[in-house]
């Protein structure tokens, strides 16, 4: 007997013991650990304590693999920091990436996001590598992203780094359009108890709670538990309410100055809802799909510094993922392990260079919607990478080259080099531009998959047609070569400006060619079969414009802006029988999106934010406008209050279209509140 989706009384109470098991547990340690005023609080930060020059001058790693002033960076980069990530009010990771100018971040229905970089969005967004931590969190199987899974405590994360465009050159496959990294705070900056709870009309409830200490002065870790469960879409006409459990640990360890070591690891389990097209010459055919959510990883690294100019790390880490539904199957395990090396040659080079291997295991992917020839396999991919950064004017003019060397069992030896060049006329400009050619490697679902895409039932003397998707053993890689020029500009401490420019060109962008129908006698019936197979056939051009500025109106009020113009061109050879791309309908040519951080009397924070995504005329979404407002209050140093609504202006509106992966719901208002502790 199928259970309803709607967890009953029974599973709601499980739900709520742990958290009170935890809770208890967390209590009892916590009471010998902390004098009242060591007791963690709320940062007393006003705005004006974090000037414009500061952020700034704050260093990145996604860019180079190796600290890099923000202003410097030769590269299109946007930090979300932790601030930024409390005071907006997301509830998920993928709400949160809504801040970064240039990143297309739609949401499909409750618990699914199309979320990308320069173009190509779609539910598996398949030229953006995402990483937490270092470890890559890309899906092997579909190519993309599993949102639904990406998570943690977001007031342990740090920070979020957002490259837009190319960093195959040191991060390898698939970071084409580019690459977020998403970095979460060290044991140490997480001492104390945490613990927050809160509810919403589209969320029932959510609660987390996190404690760190210390073994010694030298050790310290962290563990946390966190649930919650959100409701079906408001206006949606199909079930796709989520809930999930999540709970892990992290320890960092300094034995001596010079060495690091930290384990950390997350262990999950949920479920998501949703209805699937189960025909896909017509849409509106559609089965509920009840997919559970169970996946685990552990991490480890070591990092040995030698000088401040040099530096070993060494990272490896284990992660498995288990998604099964009658529709499909996702049962993979990844180990991988990376080493890199930083030094100095002279007085003007620094080389970074590292080695990789991945080990990736699939097994059972076969269900009843689709079939996957073999069933199981075994992946290797195995990498090394060298970059120089020179200073031809040191302090002034530096031309950084590298290049990663990577083989893979998809498609062999791939080659991935990149040049920049940065030039920083005064501390408070820069002027930056870049080449770089990344590939986008074919994934186990596009070589080896067998999926009946659909079938017409016949008459009029016509026989049944059945569609059917075949993988394709011989694809090669997607290939893109990026060409890239930006400019930062910090006029005065309170104001800075950031202007990147584009111009990408595709070869070998993967699209469906249409087979020769063949009459087959049966089983289960006579019927023709027509083939449609992934062929390397269609080649593209984007290009376009990412414009940000910070400004500090006065001591208590800062305003953030971002604008993104894209505009995208696919062309098929005349010949071709692939089917013709509309992916250029997928992406908004035009966003942009307003932050006001606003610290008031009386402990009070007033925050909004407005976006504009234009319309997606292949997704059939029209353009909307959407504003979040967020009310903070802090009594005490250790407690905060937040009330919030997002989109304020719309009961509900859509902001992707249905797809032959998912059917779209609406976004709903969202009333919620949130009650958050520290002690």
């Amino acid at each position: 007997m199928t259970l309803p989706y709607r967890i009953s009384a029974r599973r709601r109470i499980n739900w709520i013991e742990r958290l009170l098991r935890a809770l208890r547990c967390a209590s009892v340690l916590t009471m010998p650990a902390f004098a009242a005023e060591d007791a963690p609080q709320i940062p007393e930060k006003n705005l004006g304590d974090l000037s414009i020059e500061q952020l700034m001058n704050e260093s990145v790693t996604s860019v180079s693999r190796k600290e890099t002033k923000l202003n410097q960076a030769p590269a299109a980069i946007t930090v979300i920091s932790q601030e930024d990530i409390r005071r907006s009010g997301a509830t998920s990771i993928a709400e949160a990436l809504r801040m970064a100018p240039g990143l297309d971040v739609a949401q499909v229905d409750q618990n699914k996001w199309a979320i990308s970089s320069r173009g190509f969005n779609g539910l598996y967004a398949n030229k953006l590598l995402v990483l937490m931590d270092g470890r890559s969190v890309y899906s092997p199987l579909f190519g993309g992203v599993n949102w639904s899974s990406q998570d943690t405590v977001l007031d342990d994360i740090e920070r979020i780094e957002v490259i837009r465009g190319p960093g195959a050159a040191l991060w390898g496959a698939n970071a084409v359009n580019g690459v977020i990294n998403i970095i979460t705070k060290s044991a140490k900056e997480t001492q104390g108890t945490l613990i927050s709870a809160g509810a919403g009309s589209e969320q029932r409830g959510s609660g987390e709670i996190r404690y760190g200490g210390k073994i010694n002065d030298q050790a310290f870790y962290r563990v946390y538990a966190k649930y919650f469960n959100f409701d079906d879409s408001m206006g949606a006409t199909s079930s796709d309410a989520w809930d999930m459990f999540r709970t892990g640990f992290r320890t960092d360890w300094t034995p001596a100055d010079q060495n690091t070591l930290t384990l950390q690891g997350d262990y999950y389990q949920g479920r998501t809802s949703g209805y699937f097209p189960n025909n896909q010459l017509d849409l509106s055919q559609t089965i509920l799909e009840k997919m559970d959510l169970t996946g685990a990883n552990l991490l480890g690294r070591w990092t040995h510094v030698f000088s401040a100019t040099s530096g070993l790390e060494i990272q490896t880490y284990f992660d498995h993922v288990d998604r099964r539904s009658p529709y499909t199957v996702e049962a993979i395990d990844t180990f991988d392990i990376d080493g890199q090396h930083r030094f100095e040659v002279g007085v003007r080079n620094e080389v970074v260079w590292g080695l990789g291997y991945r080990l990736i295991a699939d097994h059972d992917l076969s269900s009843g919607f689709a079939t996957f020839e073999p069933n199981s396999a075994n992946r290797q991919i195995m990498s090394t990478f060298l970059q120089d950064e020179i200073k031809i004017v040191p302090d002034h003019l530096t031309l950084t080259l590298g290049s990663k060397l990577e083989h893979n069992d998809y498609s062999g030896f791939e080659v991935e080099p990149n040049a920049r060049l940065s030039f920083t006329p005064t501390e408070r400009q820069t002027v930056w531009s870049s080449v770089a050619r990344a590939v986008k490697t074919p994934s186990r679902f596009e070589q080896d998959i067998r999926f009946a895409l659909g079938s017409s039932p016949g008459g009029g003397g016509l026989p049944p047609t059945e569609l059917t998707l075949f993988g394709n053993p011989e694809i090669k890689s997607e290939r893109l070569t990026a060409y890239e020029l930006g400019y930062r500009l910090q006029p005065k401490p309170s104001l800075s400006f950031d202007v990147a420019a584009f111009y990408n060109v595709y070869d070998d962008l993967l699209g469906g060619a249409v087979g020769t129908p063949e009459f087959i006698s049966g089983p289960p019936q006579p019927h023709v079969s027509v083939p449609v197979l992934f062929q390397n056939a269609i080649r593209g051009e984007t290009h376009g414009v990412e414009i940000s500025a910070n400004w500090k109106a006065t001591e208590y009020w800062k305003i953030g802006a971002g604008y993104t113009w894209l505009r995208m061109h696919l062309d098929l050879p005349d010949d071709s029988r692939v089917t013709p791309s509309t992916a250029a309908g997928d992406s908004p040519q035009n966003q942009f999106n307003v932050h006001s951080y606003l610290d008031l009397p009386y402990h009070l924070q007033l925050d909004s934010a407005v976006y504009y995504v234009d319309a997606l005329p292949n997704q059939k979404v029209e353009s909307y406008l959407r504003w979040d407002l967020r009310l903070g209050w802090n009594p005490t140093r250790n407690l905060e209050f937040t009330l919030g609504v997002q989109n304020l202006l719309d009961s509900h509106h859509l902001e992707f279209g249905t797809s032959t992966a998912a059917q779209s719901a609406p976004v709903g208002r969202n009333v919620y509140g949130k009650l958050t502790w520290r002690f």
